[in-house]
């Protein structure tokens, strides 16, 4: 199937199996990935996005994940809130900074009891990666030993994989948060450069991209994704999926927006099922090799649309409650991957 975009002629599986080769050239090599010009350029990446044939669009993609990816794993996470509220920034998605009202439950830090039983349980569900939370611009010097104590709890006590996301840290703390095992970072890009400043005054994507190479210079993981369904263009969406790519970041988490009572976006359509099952491919097109991630908003979603993007390009979830709305239960996410012939 073709469709002519911008005096472009585009064939999906062509793609694929160009971008498929690209990789294969690039791990013979040790060449840089993100800027192997065999790669899908933005025309081309929105020429997919709206593709005519959906399910042709996923297959493609999901061919890409099982040759440039590990083939039929799915790489799972889930994360607790440590700290709820309180936050002083102005993101217009968000139901936890103090200026919305949006009846958000606060509390300044969640104690290692509570953090231990989470982690336990997700551990027996077979979740791999456990992350805490915090909200807030960043978490201080003052606070910080209270997380590290809690990780190297962690550390000696499970057998999960850590990772961490409380703001914009710089790299003396990044250093404490490697010194107690955590090996990833996550810190979402959100949205395009271009719309992010519609949607955020009180920090930059610069903030962002600082405390990422703060975070790398550590030796860690990242982890920066964002969120759907906030006003942006399709467009905006391709130019996200590709600064990620210059990035070079490893694992890109896909949420929709849930709009929250009391935020700017309260009002804000939903945007529909398969311009999420589309954003999710072409996302993959753009980054071949990187674990994409269905985070927030999968509940919203149907189970044949979440089966669809397990096998259109999307080799990673979230399981569990999210930071403020309920996910998935674990034992449907368990016996829908098991269907599809995925493990975890």
């Amino acid at each position: 199937m073709r469709i002519d975009h911008n005096e472009n002629v585009v064939d999906a599986e062509v793609v694929a199996d160009r971008v498929i080769a690209a990789v294969r050239e690039y791990r013979a090599s040790a060449s840089p990935l993100e800027h192997a010009a065999c790669l899908v350029d933005a025309e081309e990446a929105l020429a997919l996005a709206e593709y005519p044939d959906v399910d042709a669009l996923c297959d493609a993609a999901d061919k890409i994940v099982r040759a440039c990816c590990e083939a039929g794993h799915v790489d799972t996470c889930s994360i607790i809130n440590a700290r709820a509220g309180l936050c002083g920034e102005d993101c217009a998605w968000c139901a936890q900074a103090t200026r919305y009202k949006t009846g958000c439950v606060t509390y300044n830090a969640i104690d290692l009891d509570e953090v231990f039983e989470a982690a336990s349980a997700n551990e027996r569900a077979g979740v791999r990666r456990f992350s805490m939370v915090t909200s807030g611009r960043k978490v201080s010097d003052k606070d910080l030993p209270h997380f590290l104590a809690i990780y190297s709890e962690l550390g000696k006590r499970t057998g999960l994989s850590l990772c961490a996301s409380m703001g914009l840290l710089d790299r003396g703390q990044m250093h404490k948060l490697r010194e107690v095992g955590v090996r990833r970072y996550h810190c979402n890009m959100e949205t395009s450069e271009r719309f992010f400043s519609k949607l955020c005054s009180s920090h930059t994507p610069a903030d962002k991209k600082a405390t990422i190479a703060a975070a790398r210079a550590e030796g860690m993981e990242i982890c920066s994704g964002g969120i759907i369904g906030m006003g942006e263009s399709m467009r905006d969406r391709v130019e996200f999926a590709m600064e990620l790519r210059s990035l070079g970041v490893d694992s890109v988490p896909i949420n929709i927006l849930n709009p929250m009572k009391g935020t700017p976006l309260e009002n804000i359509p939903l945007i529909g099922e398969e311009e999420v099952i589309r954003t999710a491919a072409m996302f993959r097109f753009v980054l071949p090799t990187q674990n994409i991630r269905f985070a927030g908003g999968r509940a919203r979603m149907s189970e044949a649309s979440t089966r669809r993007m397990l096998r259109g390009g999307v080799n990673g979830i979230m399981m569990g409650d999210l930071l403020t709305s309920v996910g998935n239960k674990m034992e449907q996410d368990r016996r829908m991957l098991a269907e599809l012939g995925l493990h975890t």
